[in-house]
This record gives C-alpha cells, sequence and structure tokens, in this order.
C-alpha cells in the first residue's frame, strides 16, 4: 500500500502536534484530551481539539493558535 509506505519512510511527519494533546489549549498553555474526529491539517501537519466546539474556536484563527501553540510546546516539559 503506497500510504502505508509513505508512513513507514516518515513517521514523525505523521504523529499528531503536540503530542497528540488539544491544540487549542496548548495554544493557552495547557495539555488537554482531544476527540479524534477533531482533527485538522495545516500545512502538512495533524492538529487535533478537545471536542467540536474547541475546533470551531481554533478554525477562526489557527494561524495565531499554531505560533502560540508552537512556542509553548517547546517550553512545556515533555
Amino acid at each position: 500500500n503506497e500510504n502505508l509506505a509513505k508512513f513507514k519512510a516518515n513517521p514523525e511527519r505523521y504523529l499528531p502536534q503536540y503530542g497528540g494533546y488539544c491544540a487549542f489549549g496548548m495554544s493557552k498553555g495547557y495539555k488537554a484530551s482531544v476527540e479524534i474526529d477533531t482533527w485538522t491539517i495545516d500545512n502538512g501537519k495533524l492538529y487535533f481539539n478537545y471536542n467540536m466546539k474547541v475546533k470551531e474556536s481554533w478554525v477562526k484563527n489557527q494561524q495565531e493558535f499554531i505560533q502560540k501553540a508552537d512556542n509553548n510546546w517547546k517550553n512545556f516539559k515533555h
């Protein structure tokens, strides 16, 4: 399967951002669980959100939230 071969060649590319925690939550500086049907792909990266209501907020200003979440994740103890 072509998709499986792509995954095996570069599995990190397909991992969700922020360890699979809610991207919106990470933009606010905290870890939160997610529902898997809340996924978004942006610039080839996979993001999840806590629930659909949170995802509605996330998509309204996604680029700003990604920048904040990236900065928070760098400083977060994993």
